[in-house]
């Protein structure tokens, strides 16, 4: 309102002093006293001070004083009152509310025209009809700009909230990703060391040596993992980006040292891996060897130590395939005495096995295959456990 206020005040100073010079040079016989002039020329400066804050009723407060104005010739207040009248209307309120506007304008115009001499009707009509386009063209351009300008402010909103979501989306991507590999490397970790820690268990009197070893193999998966671990939680910290040196991911490589953990642990693993498969990219390298991770993490929680898995990873066209199967031969465990063996084997080996679909892991073998286009397999076979995976060779761009 500050800048409405100083625009009324030049537009009442300017009237003022016409009134002052008309008086030092005419005669003030014609034009009505002071007490008259000077609140007709108030309420017009009042009116222009609301023309944003009130547009409709302060335009129409305009149009009844500027025509009091302009009968008694009080100056050019009440014409440039009405033409920021006009702007202010279609600016501020609309075209359709302008257009009434005009009209009750052109109306009222007209009929004041009507008692001028008749040589000065047309060029007061032409004058009239030239200010109200210009003011009606000049309030379309700056409305226009407004309303571009508001488009623009609602689409810097709207970008601004896609950005926060594709933020967040990302940040539960990784997360969902990070779970994943916290779940894959524990897992894989907890079922082999809780494994060997029952064979300790049982077999720390009748076979030294064999509880040693079992014990050997905790502390070395236990390492394993926590250097997994820190791994992940390196990654997470690391928000800056500095160049530390990181472990790298496994891959299709790792396969015959996953293999040898799990010989150790108890389950006798038979691998057979193709060697061409140094091109494969590094997400799908990566897919293989967790998928085979966690089918053989699932073979020893579920079938025990002593149990036979046949790993076999080869190239078929377009595609690399991955079948990891189980004989389901395994006892709960051979270092457990035979009345133990025989009370938990009836028990506890058929319902776990008939769990692995709704499990964890093999949401996370799903979902490895579905992210680069591939297929997975899971289901019973000859008496124990089958995983059958083909992911595709060559990623789609």
């Amino acid at each position: 309102m500050v800048g409405d206020t100083m625009l009324a005040v030049i537009v009442g100073l300017v009237d003022l002093l016409i009134l002052v010079l008309d008086e030092i040079v005419n005669d003030f016989s014609s034009l009505p006293p002071w007490y008259v002039a000077l609140p007709i020329e108030a309420a017009i400066i009042l009116a222009l001070v609301y023309r944003r804050r009130a547009p409709l009723w302060s335009a129409y407060v305009l149009l009844v004083i500027g025509i009091i104005h302009n009968t008694l010739a009080l100056g050019t207040a009440g014409v440039i009152g009405l033409a920021i009248s006009v702007y202010s209307v279609v600016v501020y309120v609309g075209r359709r509310q302008g257009l009434i506007y005009v009209l009750v304008l052109a109306l009222a115009s007209g009929a004041l025209l009507t008692t001028q001499p008749l040589e000065n009707r047309l060029s007061s009509m032409v004058f009239t009809l030239f200010g109200i386009a210009l003011c009606w063209v000049l309030g379309e351009f700056v409305g226009a700009r407004r309303a571009y300008d508001e488009e623009v402010q609602a689409r810097l909103h709207l970008l601004e909230t896609e950005r926060d979501q594709a933020t967040r989306i990302a940040v539960a991507e990784e997360r969902g990703r990070i779970a994943r590999e916290l779940h894959d490397v524990v897992a894989h970790a907890v079922s082999v060391m809780v494994v060997q820690a029952d064979g300790a268990s049982y077999a720390l009197k009748s076979d030294p040596e064999l509880a040693e070893r079992a014990l050997r193999t905790i502390s070395e998966t236990g390492r394993g993992a926590l250097g997994e671990l820190r791994r992940l939680l390196d990654v997470l910290r690391n928000e800056h980006g500095d160049d530390e040196p990181r472990v790298p991911q496994p891959d299709a490589h790792a396969l015959a040292d996953l293999a040898e953990r799990m010989r150790d642990a108890g389950v006798a693993v038979s691998l057979d891996v193709e060697e061409d498969l140094g091109d494969l990219p590094a997400g799908v390298s990566l897919g293989v060897y967790r998928i085979v991770q966690e089918s053989l993490t699932n073979t020893l929680k579920h079938a025990g130590a002593g149990a036979n898995a046949e790993v076999r990873v080869c190239r078929v066209g377009e595609s690399i395939e991955v079948l990891v199967r189980d004989d389901g031969a395994g006892r709960a465990m051979e270092l457990v005495p035979a009345t133990a063996a025989s009370s938990t084997s009836k028990t506890a080996k058929a319902p776990i096995r008939l769990q692995v679909p709704g499990g964890n892991g093999l949401i996370g073998m799903r979902e490895r295959a579905n992210v680069y286009g591939g297929t997975l397999e899971v289901g019973p076979a000859d008496g124990g456990w089958q995983v059958r995976a083909a992911l595709p060779v060559r990623l789609a761009s």
